[in-house]
C-alpha cells in the first residue's frame, strides 16, 4: 500500500469513526454562537449546529383550519420562551394540515420579543440527542424548541428508547432550557404492524406494546389535525391568494384537490403556486 492509499483509508476510518460516535450518541459536540441566528438545523455526523438564515414561516393568520391548535401551541410556547412551565408537544394527524407550518409560525412570532431558537433534528438522528444536549445545556441565555418532523419508528428501531430518555426519564433529563416539539402522521409514533408483531412473538406482548405505546405519553399535550372539509380549503386558498396579490377560480381549485384524491393545507398551497406561476408572480 502505497502513501496515497494509506492517507485514503486513514480520511475514510475518520469519517467512519465521526459517523459511528455520533449513530451511538457518544464523543463530543461543538458550540455554536446562537447569536448568530434564530433558526438551526443539527448535523449529527459532524456534531455541530448549522445556521439557517431564511425561516420560510407563513404568517399565523394563513393558517385557515386549525384554530384551536394555533391558540394551544402559542399559548404552551409562550410560555416556555418567558421562562416558565411548558409542555413537549405531539402534533399528530392528516398529512398536509399545517403541523410542521404551525411550529415555524409559533417560533417566527414568539422569536420576535424572546431569545427563542429553532434547531431541527432529523428523526434518523434522534440517537444523537445526548450529544445536541450538552451543547444547549451550556447556553442557558437562550430558549430552544427541538422539532423532529414527520417522527415514527419502525420494526428493529431503537431510537425510541433515546428520546424516552431525553423526553422524561433520563438521569440528566431534559435540561430547563429545551423543549421538544414533534410531528406525526401516528398518534402512537409506531405502525400498527409494529404493535401487532409485538403481540404476536413477545413473551409477554401486553408489557413489550406498552412501552413502545408509552413514548407517546412522555408528550404532555396532542394535538390532533384532521382533513378540512371544502369551505376551509377554499378558504385556506382565498387567504393566499389575498396575501399574495392572486386572483384564482374556485372552479379550478376545487377541480385541483380533486385530481389529487385529498383536500389539505399542503394542496392548498400547491394550487397557489400553481397560480402564481402562471400569473407570473412569486409567494412563500
Amino acid at each position: 500500500m502505497d502513501d496515497q492509499q494509506l492517507k485514503t483509508l486513514e480520511k475514510l476510518m475518520e469519517r467512519v469513526a465521526v459517523a459511528l460516535e455520533a449513530g451511538s450518541g457518544t464523543g463530543t459536540a461543538k458550540m455554536a454562537d446562537f447569536s448568530q441566528s434564530s433558526i438551526w438545523v443539527w448535523q449529527a455526523a459532524s456534531r455541530t449546529v448549522k445556521a439557517v438564515s431564511e425561516s420560510h414561516a407563513l404568517p399565523l393568520d394563513l393558517l385557515v383550519g386549525i384554530g384551536p391548535q394555533i391558540e394551544t401551541l402559542i399559548e404552551n410556547t409562550r410560555q416556555f420562551a418567558q421562562g416558565y412551565a411548558a409542555n413537549n408537544v405531539l402534533l399528530w394527524g392528516a398529512r398536509g394540515m399545517g403541523k410542521s407550518s404551525l411550529i415555524k409560525a409559533a417560533h417566527a412570532e414568539l422569536a420576535k420579543s424572546h431569545p427563542l431558537k429553532l434547531i431541527e433534528i432529523h428523526r434518523e438522528d434522534i440517537g444523537t440527542l445526548p450529544l445536541l444536549l450538552d451543547i444547549l445545556r451550556e447556553a442557558k441565555e437562550f430558549r430552544f424548541m427541538l422539532f423532529c418532523d414527520d417522527l415514527s419508528f419502525e420494526e428493529q428501531d431503537y431510537h425510541y428508547k433515546s428520546l424516552k430518555a431525553v423526553l422524561e426519564g433520563g438521569v440528566e433529563g431534559r435540561p430547563e432550557n429545551v423543549i421538544f416539539y414533534a410531528t406525526s402522521n401516528r398518534r402512537h409514533l409506531i405502525s400498527r404492524q409494529m404493535i401487532e408483531n409485538e403481540r404476536g412473538t413477545s413473551i409477554h406482548p401486553g408489557e413489550s406494546v406498552e412501552e413502545k405505546v408509552s413514548l407517546s405519553d412522555r408528550f404532555g399535550l396532542w394535538l390532533g389535525f384532521y382533513p378540512c372539509n371544502q369551505e376551509d380549503y377554499l378558504a385556506m386558498i382565498a387567504g393566499y391568494s389575498k396575501a399574495y396579490g392572486l386572483k384564482f377560480d374556485e372552479a379550478q381549485a376545487i377541480e385541483w384537490f380533486r385530481t389529487r384524491g385529498n383536500r389539505s393545507g399542503r394542496v392548498a398551497w400547491q394550487f397557489i403556486q400553481h397560480v402564481a406561476g402562471k400569473q407570473k408572480k412569486r409567494v412563500g
